[in-house]
């Protein structure tokens, strides 16, 4: 009686994995989809906007980052912000880091597993490590809220993940790399954390930016959310 209980403990959990793995590439499918049969360009240049001379100090929400940050004055339908918001391709970082926007799920594995050994590099550098506690302690969106219900700030006050599902150690991840390995502005820095997040969230994400342009909010075929917890 003991191993046929064992053995239907296996099945449930194998059943249980399967399930998620079936709904992570339903999610990536979804999204694909909107390339295809949208008209979705996610263009590279997706976020294209000056912010030389951004005030991050008064950013107080992921929605006021959003609008901020991304030409939302362009955008009155879902197929707009998905345009301004959505990117795909390579960026410039991608090579280095191994990511591709057109991979968010894989994306969100490496920068995951990528966060140990980034902020064991970043504590190593105060003047980094403080730089980066500046921008991701402020509520401007660096954090998993729309899957777990942190809000928009994923650490606490010594650095530590406030939420261990892997959006979050991911979006940390890509900001300390960021500030360690290239010369972006903490606006273009935050700017690239969204586009993440916009791939990982896509239906929160795109209705905070026709949020922010005062545009119609009929959200159609827009998954929740891209990638596990």
């Amino acid at each position: 009686m003991k191993k046929e209980n064992n053995k239907g403990v296996g099945i449930l959990f194998i059943i249980g994995v399967v399930a998620l793995l079936i709904i992570s590439i339903v999610n990536v499918y979804a999204l694909s989809s909107l390339s295809n049969n949208m008209g979705f360009s996610g263009s590279k240049f997706a976020g294209g906007k000056d912010i030389a001379n951004v005030d991050l100090t008064s950013i107080h929400s992921t929605g006021q980052a959003v609008a901020t940050l991304f030409p939302v004055d362009k955008i009155k339908t879902q197929q707009e912000a998905i345009d301004v918001l959505v990117p795909s391709g390579t960026p410039e970082y991608g090579e280095a880091l191994g990511i591709s926007f057109d991979d968010p799920v894989g994306g969100e594995n490496k920068l995951a597993k990528l966060y140990p050994q980034i902020k064991n590099e970043a504590k190593q550098d105060p003047v980094l490590w403080q730089r980066y506690m500046n921008l991701a302690t402020k509520p401007v969106g660096i954090s998993c809220e729309f899957c777990c219900g942190i809000g928009p700030i994923g650490i606490d006050g010594s650095g530590e993940l406030k939420c261990g599902c892997a959006h979050n150690p991911a979006i940390q991840a890509l900001t300390m790399w960021l500030m360690k390995n290239t010369d972006y502005s903490d606006a273009e820095i935050l700017r690239e954390d969204l586009k993440w997040k916009t791939l990982w969230f896509p239906k929160d994400m795109i209705q905070l930016g026709l949020k922010a342009a005062g545009g119609e909010i009929n959200l159609n075929d827009l998954p929740g959310q891209v990638g596990g917890c």
